[in-house]
């Protein structure tokens, strides 16, 4: 596989406390990889190691085919990156700090500029110490959505932003995959991800603990299937096939493993299937599988490496 980013058994430690305990990560060129996890797992120290603001303490990390402690200034003018709390210069406005980093990355595309600013209704007219939270989320964007480069590492880009903004967003992610433009999206908001990753990776505790498209982690997690039946079962025992069963007169709920469902609607059609719901486990349910209740989550360090700005 061409990969952008090719992280391999890579440990980040604070003192005595270590965030990155051998994590491993690839992301594939031309595609959207979704990075999830809470705060404290260590979504945030990966990537200041990708952007060569922190240096690992063990492992191999390679972006675009550098090194990002040694080749820094290199690899930032082949991608751009969007964290969740954007700074703006207070004296200049939207539309100088969008050229701005645009010369800084190698060049902007003054067409797509002015769509994104279109698209994101944004006034480049006011100076960065007028702009809302989501107004400085929106410079950012079209700042890294219109530069020449080729991976885009976004952190909670979409933090600030309404409703109606996080669809814009999303539409012109989609966009930049059908350009070919590589994709690391670290988010919250798993829905997100779920509409936009190709694949996905899952971090806790400071390692990836799965990885790989939606359909690949969705067989190693059960199906969940409602069903109203024309003849009730007599015991619940009757459905052993099914997980968690419920049984109440004609209704029944249960859960299967992936690669039995076709078992599962074999047994339930002995009864007459009047109804049926099945519902393939969502990006949500394969997150929970791994942040349920009693998991906790160890904090994530809170200094920083070089050039990098604490997080609110």
């Amino acid at each position: 596989m061409d990969s952008v980013i090719t992280v391999e058994g890579l440990v980040k430690s604070y003192g005595s406390f270590t965030a990155l305990h051998g994590l491993d990560l690839q992301v594939a060129r031309g595609e959207v990889h979704g990075f999830l996890g809470p705060n404290g797992a260590g979504k945030s120290t990966t990537i200041r190691v990708l952007l060569g603001l922190l240096r690992a303490d063990a492992g191999r990390v390679e972006v675009l085919g550098g090194d990002p402690w040694h080749d820094v200034v290199e690899l930032h003018r082949r991608l751009a990156y969007v964290p969740g709390d954007v700074s703006l210069w207070p004296a200049l406005t939207g539309g100088e700090a969008i050229d701005l980093l645009g010369n800084l990355r190698g060049g902007l595309d003054e067409t797509r500029r002015a769509h994104l600013i279109e698209r994101f209704e944004l006034d480049t007219t006011k100076r960065g110490r007028q702009y809302s939270k989501g107004n400085k989320q929106k410079v950012a964007l079209v700042a890294a959505l219109c530069s020449d480069v080729e991976l885009l590492i976004l952190d909670e880009p979409t933090s600030g932003l309404d409703p109606l903004m996080e669809m814009v967003f999303q539409e012109e992610i989609e966009a930049e995959k059908a350009r070919g433009r590589s994709v690391l999206l670290s988010s919250h908001i798993l829905s997100e991800a779920e509409a936009l990753a190709d694949r996905v990776s899952i971090i806790r505790d400071g390692v990836v603990v799965e990885t790989g498209t939606l359909d690949q982690l969705r067989h190693r997690t059960r199906t969940q299937v409602r069903a109203t039946l024309e003849r009730a079962p007599h015991t619940v025992e009757e459905l052993a096939l099914l997980e968690d069963a419920h049984l109440d007169g004609t209704h029944v709920s249960g859960a299967v493993e992936a690669d039995r469902v076709g078992e599962a609607m074999a047994l339930l059609g002995r009864y007459g299937i009047t109804s049926l719901t099945v519902s393939p486990p969502s990006l949500e349910d394969l997150f929970l599988r791994h942040y349920g209740e009693g998991n906790s989550v160890a904090g994530d360090a809170g200094h920083v490496g070089r050039h990098a700005k604490p997080e609110a």
